[in-house]
């Protein structure tokens, strides 16, 4: 397997927002390939604290090679690391409350999900359908596509992928069990709702979007770390959220939003934070980043 290639989106606007304290303890809530967790080490110094959640057994053996690499660079001034096996909405039991200095949470895919077709994530690829981040539990795509009936797909396919042809998606779906590979998923979907004039995306985009999220809680997941945060942060902890599609920022525009008027938070985004053109050009990925930050009151 050749090893991931890996671009942390919106690096500097992460290390702003987040204003990593020396000695300070940072959480990063979505490792991944320990892109922006290397960057917050840098900054902690020897008497800091790190703890880095995933879900992803491959993610996890991963970042800890990368950071075990650090530790050689970084030797005496390398931080405390901890790394929990976790998803991120079990953060409040593994943190002790009014500990944290920061909080990050990058809510997309990693390259590493897209690029393996073993993962069953991308239609570009032939591949199972499978789409769990955590491979050692829970039901795949390949269960929800043959098993639910065709309303329950379709409104799903509606409602997380915002998809308007649902309903005509799901029927060719139907149609078209038993559906066992992405590429067979990917044909199905473009053959029953194909690209539209000015469409810049491929036509099963969204379909996988909705099998993804639905398959991992991806919603269920963001509300119960913004439920839990506030508890985790100190006062003048900050809160760094990166989203990719609208759903999960709406999320946490809301959340944010509600935070600030009940006195939780100072937002520190009145905008989201988006990359620039270089960095789109380098890291295509990046262009549906959006980027929120609070700090706690």
């Amino acid at each position: 397997m050749s090893r991931p290639q890996h671009v942390p989106v919106l690096l500097d606007e992460v290390m702003t927002y987040l204003n990593v304290r020396p000695g300070g303890i940072y959480v990063d809530a979505t490792l991944g390939l320990a892109g922006h967790s290397s960057e917050i080490a840098r900054r902690l110094g020897p008497k800091g604290t790190l703890i880095g959640f995933d879900r992803d057994p491959e993610a996890m053996k991963l970042a800890r090679e990368r950071l075990d690499a650090l530790r050689e660079e970084l030797g005496a001034e390398m931080p405390e690391i901890r790394l929990v096996p976790k998803a991120f909405s079990q953060a409040a039991s593994e943190i002790e409350p009014g500990s944290l200095d920061g909080l990050l949470a990058d809510f997309g895919v990693s390259s590493m999900q897209l690029d393996e077709a073993h993962r069953g994530f991308s239609f570009r690829s032939e591949g199972p359908l499978d789409m769990r981040m955590d491979t050692r539990t829970g039901e795949t795509a390949e269960q929800v596509v043959n098993q639910e009936d065709e309303n329950e797909l379709a409104n799903l396919i509606y409602e997380f992928g915002e998809e308007r042809r649902s309903r005509r998606i799901a029927r060719a779906i139907v149609r078209a069990r038993p559906i066992t590979t992405t590429a067979q998923l990917a044909r199905v979907v473009a053959a029953a709702a194909p690209a539209m004039k000015g469409d810049k995306i491929h036509p099963a985009t969204r379909t996988f979007q909705a099998l993804r999220i639905r398959v991992n809680d991806e919603l269920g997941e963001i509300r119960t770390l913004l439920e839990s945060a506030p508890s985790l942060l100190k006062p003048g902890g900050r809160l760094v959220l990166i989203s990719f599609h609208s759903l999960e920022d709406r999320l946490v525009k809301d959340a944010f939003r509600e935070a600030a008027r009940n006195g939780v938070y100072e937002v520190l985004t009145k905008k989201p934070v988006v990359a620039g053109e270089e960095e789109e050009i380098r890291n295509p990925r990046s262009r549906s980043a959006k980027l929120r930050a609070a700090v706690k009151l």
